[in-house]
C-alpha cells in the first residue's frame, strides 16, 4: 500500500514510540531479570504514551512485546525465564497510535558475549543496512531479499526462510511480503509511498527453524543463536526515508552500565 506525506507523518509517530520503548527496555536489560519483567515495562511505556501495544490480543498472542532469546528466532512469549549473563535478547515491538502502526526490533547483547556471537550481530546488522539501500521506487522486492541474503551468506550464516518482512502503516501487516532471501528484479515493484518492515532474521546455523508448543516462539532447529533487526521505511526515489531509528536504542544501552554494548564487542553504530 502507497501512503501519502500526511500519513506517513503519523506513522512516524508511532515509529517514534516504538523505538522510545526499545531504548526503555534497553535501561533494563540485564542478567536476573525476568522477560516478563520487561514485557510490563513495555506495556506500561506505551500505555502512558496514549497509545496501544500492537502485539497484544493479535493473533491471540498473549504479551505486549515479543522477546526472544539466544536459539529463539522471533515471537517468544515473555514469562517467567530469567535473563543471564551472555544471553542475547530479540525484542520485537509495534504500537498503534492515531490509527497507525509502528514495528521495529533490536538484538541486544547481555554483558560480555562470544565474538563468535558479536559477530553475528554485526552482520545481521549490516544486512539491515545493504537491504534499506535497496528499498527504492524502481527496484523490486527481490533486490530487497537479494541483499540479505547474500550479505549473510557470504559471512556463513542463514537467512531464515519461514518468515519474512511485511508492508506497514493502517495494519500491522499489510502487503507486499519482504522475504530476506530471493533473486534481484524478482518480487512486486518497489513504489514511492510504499512502507515497509524491513527485518533480517538470521541464524549462526542453518536457516531451518520450528515453532515450539506454545504455538508462537519460533526457534533454530539446530539450537545455535539466531539475531533479529528491523526498520520501518518508506520507499523514496533514489534513497529510502527510515522512519524508526536505533539511536536512542544505543544511547539507552550506554547509560546501563550493567549491560554495555561496548563490552559486547558490537559496534554502536553500523550505518543507520
Amino acid at each position: 500500500m502507497q501512503y501519502n506525506d500526511y500519513e506517513i507523518s503519523l506513522i512516524r509517530q508511532s515509529c517514534l514510540l516504538v523505538e522510545k520503548t526499545l531504548a526503555e527496555l534497553a535501561l533494563h536489560i540485564r542478567p536476573g531479570i525476568t522477560t516478563i519483567e520487561l514485557d510490563r515495562i513495555a506495556d506500561e511505556f506505551i500505555r502512558a504514551n496514549n497509545a496501544i501495544p500492537a502485539f497484544k490480543g493479535y493473533r491471540k498472542f498473549p504479551k505486549s512485546v515479543c522477546i526472544s532469546v539466544n536459539d529463539e528466532v522471533v515471537h517468544g512469549i515473555p514469562g517467567e525465564r530469567i535473563i543471564a549473563e551472555g544471553d542475547i535478547v530479540s525484542v520485537d515491538c509495534g504500537v498503534l497510535m492515531n490509527g497507525f502502526f509502528g514495528d521495529s526490533a533490536f538484538t541486544f547483547p547481555v554483558g560480555d558475549i562470544s565474538e563468535e556471537i558479536a559477530a553475528l550481530l554485526r552482520v545481521t546488522r549490516e544486512s539491515l543496512d545493504l537491504a534499506i539501500q535497496s528499498a527504492v521506487a524502481g527496484n523490486r522486492v527481490g533486490d530487497i531479499s537479494f541483499a540479505v541474503q547474500s550479505h549473510v551468506e557470504k559471512n556463513g550464516y542463514s537467512a531464515v526462510r519461514d518468515l519474512v518482512g511485511h508492508g506497514v502503516g493502517k495494519n500491522l501487516h499489510e502487503r507486499p511480503d519482504i522475504p530476506n532471501y530471493g533473486k534481484r528484479g524478482n518480487g512486486p515493484a518497489l513504489k514511492e509511498g510504499m512502507v515497509i518492515a524491513i527485518e533480517p532474521m538470521i541464524n549462526m546455523g542453518e536457516y531451518n527453524v520450528y515453532t515450539k508448543k506454545d504455538k508462537w516462539t519460533v526457534v533454530a532447529k539446530d539450537g545455535k543463536p539466531s539475531a533479529h533487526y528491523e526498520h520501518t521505511v518508506v520507499v523514496r526515489k533514489g534513497k529510502a526515508e527510515i522512519l524508526t531509528s536505533f539511536e536512542l536504542i544505543e544511547e539507552a544501552v550506554k547509560k546501563n552500565v550493567q549491560n554495555p554494548l561496548a563490552m559486547s564487542g558490537v559496534p554502536i553504530s553500523i550505518g543507520t
